[in-house]
């Protein structure tokens, strides 16, 4: 009799257990993904146009930034200070951001929290220096407010040193 009930309560385990498998997946909502890719798009942009303020709206009030070389920046306000500090030492000639073929991967059941993964590549001019090149990989966790998803972690890190950008 013990082990009718220990077979009876495996067998309601799995088929509870088996829904929950069967939502999960590594292929993203196709219209999620691109709607990722257009979003990383204007990231860059602000890159490019040295924009702190559109590279900020980016950004939850509440955000960090988990930089790759000092302490955690948070909240959108301190966020687009990091940027305007940057953007008076550093100019991007080219800033590529691209989510990994899997990304974004909702989190939970409501649809309003990702997270992604992706790559970046980035051509950059420090004041009078030759131009350097950095590629990377990023992690972001995002929460969708209003229309707009945004970033409530970021972090990043680099595959090696900067080196010399090839120039055409």
């Amino acid at each position: 009799m013990k082990t009718r009930l220990l077979l009876t309560l495996a067998g309601l385990a799995i088929t509870f257990a088996l829904p929950t498998f069967a939502q999960q997946t590594n292929t993203p909502d196709p219209k999620l993904h691109e709607e990722f890719i257009a979003s990383d798009k204007k990231f860059d942009d602000g890159f490019i146009n040295g924009d702190a303020a559109a590279l900020a709206a980016f950004y939850a009030k509440d955000a960090v930034i988990i930089p790759h070389d000092g302490p955690p920046i948070y909240g959108q306000e301190a966020i687009q200070k990091h940027f305007v500090d940057m953007f008076k030492k550093i100019h991007f000639i080219k800033h590529m951001s691209k989510p990994e073929e899997y990304s974004p991967h909702v989190i939970g059941t409501t649809g309003n929290e990702v997270w992604t993964t992706g790559e970046f590549d980035q051509t950059f001019q420090v004041e009078n220096g030759s131009p350097l090149r950095i590629t990377g990989r990023y992690l972001s966790i995002l929460v969708r407010e209003g229309d707009a998803w945004k970033s409530k972690v970021d972090t990043y890190n680099f595959t090696g040193p900067a080196v010399p950008a090839e120039t055409k």
